[in-house]
């Protein structure tokens, strides 16, 4: 496996700042290229995906460790920044929320452990499951993946090894080879920066095509602070070219951009 071969770089403690710095930074530039070359799979993970949420599906990231969160957060992020309801995009990590700040020893390894997490959501066909594993060998990633599929569920996944029992788990792999880290072994660094990468790329796609988008603004946030209020003003501002004082008088009314825009009368 490429997440866990030897680092390029030795003797990291003898190194300065600067080196350790510009170094790491080397690295990193790498990894937009190696998710450059894994749109083709990350096209036909997101094609299907929107097919199924379109009829009313929903997705589940389902991961562990570093892995874990970053599909707990990219699930939380969206809605606040599209307006979904909370339960259209799922994060479930290994150990359960409480190990989204503390490490759960063990309950990675766990094989039947995803599918019970998944299982309250009283998932069916039209649901789609993505499994986030660096090293694509996760026991409960590989369990859920294979329950999901044996229950009718798309599912996909996030690796960043070729040819690993996660991906062979999934109808739609997704694998990013970012090859061995700064820090042996530390896949939270590049590997972690990737699946960052295509999450981004795949939630962000979806909630375009599922419409949530105008033109390029964000117009289903929830206005939940001062900075989004004034963005969501600025928005209303432009689009109808009226004056702050009714753009958030129109705000207020409606409770976002979109419900503005539409309510609006001249």
């Amino acid at each position: 496996m490429t997440t866990e071969t030897t680092s390029h770089y030795d003797h990291l403690e003898q190194m300065s700042i600067h080196e350790l710095l510009v170094n790491i930074n080397t690295e990193d530039k790498t990894v937009p290229l190696a998710v450059e070359r894994s749109i083709p799979q990350i096209e036909a993970l997101v094609t299907e995906l929107v097919k199924r949420m379109k009829q009313g599906g929903r997705l589940i990231y389902i991961g562990a460790g570093t892995s874990g969160r970053l599909g707990v957060v990219d699930a939380s992020e969206c809605p606040p920044t599209y307006g979904v309801p909370h339960d259209l995009v799922i994060g479930l990590m290994a150990g359960g929320d409480g190990a989204i700040r503390k490490a759960v020893e063990f309950a990675e390894d766990d094989a039947e452990q995803a599918w019970k997490d998944i299982a309250p959501y009283q998932p069916d066909e039209h649901d789609t499951v993505i499994g986030i594993a660096a090293s694509g060998r996760t026991p409960y990633v590989i369990g859920g993946l294979q329950e999901a599929r044996k229950a009718g569920l798309l599912t996909g996944c996030i690796v960043c090894n070729e040819g690993s029992a996660v991906a062979q788990s999934a109808e739609f792999p997704v694998e990013v080879v970012v090859g061995p880290e700064f820090v042996t072994g530390s896949t939270r660094m590049k590997a972690g920066t990737a699946q960052k990468l295509v999450l981004n790329m795949i939630s962000t796609s979806v909630m375009i095509q599922l419409g949530r988008v105008k033109g390029n603004k964000m117009v289903d946030m929830q206005l939940t602070n001062i900075k989004l209020q004034d963005r969501a003003a600025k928005m209303v501002m432009s689009e109808l070219g009226v004056g702050r004082e009714e753009a958030e008088s129109l705000l207020n009314q409606f409770g976002n951009v979109r419900g503005a825009i539409n309510g609006y009368k001249k």
